[in-house]
């Protein structure tokens, strides 16, 4: 079992998810917005979004944080930004001891709708199916709730190449053996 906390930076809100992780099953723990103020400057954005994130993992006890990675924004100012928020966040994650896995903005929503080109209502609609909500998230939390989701799957999907190839090895590695022996099927 596993607690994923999944993050969605930005310098004015912060969206985040967190979900268990129990094998194949997924259950909703909790969400929300870390905000912050159009007047504060940036620096004084980024504390707010580094004390909510370590907040939220000092309340939940997360195992493992999972964030979107960059992409170009409209602006390179914009993606400046994006990049200092989502640093903090995991510089955060980093100071409690969390594991950090990174995932592309179409990665999460084709894991999430099944096209890397959904829209956000199609993200919040697939997240609330997924997770039995009773109704939509906020944009930046469903962002975020997608992205532990995405993260979860990820981890099944490895582990089930990994157990395949295990077994793939196993069975070349008795063929080998057994006709290495002499002995063959006839």
């Amino acid at each position: 079992m596993s607690l994923i906390l999944g993050i969605d930076p930005g310098s004015r809100i912060t969206g985040y998810g967190i979900i268990r992780a129990m094998g194949n099953k997924q259950e909703y723990i909790a969400s929300g917005c870390i905000r912050t103020t159009e007047k504060a400057t940036l620096p004084e954005r980024l504390d707010v979004i580094f004390q909510g994130v370590s907040e939220i993992i000092k309340e939940f006890s997360p195992t493992e944080l999972a964030i979107e990675r960059i992409f170009m924004a409209r602006s390179a100012e914009s993606a400046l930004k994006l990049g200092h928020a989502r640093g903090v966040a995991i510089v955060a994650a980093v100071n409690s001891g969390l594991s950090v896995h990174e995932y592309e903005a179409r990665k999460i929503k084709q894991a999430i709708v099944g096209s890397g080109a959904a829209n956000k209502n199609q993200v919040q609609h697939m997240v609330m199916t997924l997770l039995n909500l009773p109704s939509k998230p906020q944009s930046d939390a469903a962002d975020a709730l997608a992205i532990s989701i995405c993260h979860h799957h990820t981890q099944l999907s490895l582990a089930r190449m990994t157990s395949g190839a295990d077994s793939v090895v196993s069975a070349d590695r008795y063929r080998r053996g057994r006709y290495a022996s002499g002995k063959q099927d006839r």
